[in-house]
């Protein structure tokens, strides 16, 4: 079953120490209005505690990105499956005209679709891309 949520066009920048908004943390969590969102259908590169200066770069590029597709425009939040995650996160797809945002980060190279665990990103960038 999936639940539909539609939201307004909010401002959202990098989160700031302290209390928390509306604001994006990474390439895959973001707060809206006092909650906080992780993106369901992706996995993006961590910026807090990464494990190499690639994963950081990219994770890097992968919030300021996910800053741009929020402030795009109207968007939907999307129940599919669990509801929250162990640290009681929302579990959301992100949708804008029935595309996912996530989706849009995996194609350009910024972030992997979730397979249900966390990949090792220094590890896949020493690799060559992650994907394309």
């Amino acid at each position: 079953m999936s639940l539909t949520l539609l939201t307004l066009a909010a401002s959202f920048a990098l989160c700031a120490e302290g209390p928390r908004t509306t604001c994006v943390v990474d390439g895959d969590t973001f707060w809206l209005n006092g909650e906080k969102v992780r993106i369901a259908d992706i996995n993006a590169p961590e910026t807090h505690g990464s494990g190499c200066p690639a994963e950081q770069a990219l994770g890097d590029r992968a919030t300021r990105r996910l800053i741009v597709l929020l402030n795009a425009g109207p968007f939907t939040l999307e129940t599919e499956g669990r509801a929250t995650d162990r640290y009681g996160r929302a579990l959301r797809v992100v949708r804008r005209g029935g595309r996912s945002l996530g989706g849009q980060l995996v194609s350009e190279g910024l972030a992997e679709p979730w397979r249900g665990r966390r990949s090792d990103w220094c590890v896949l960038l020493a690799g060559g891309p992650v994907s394309r």
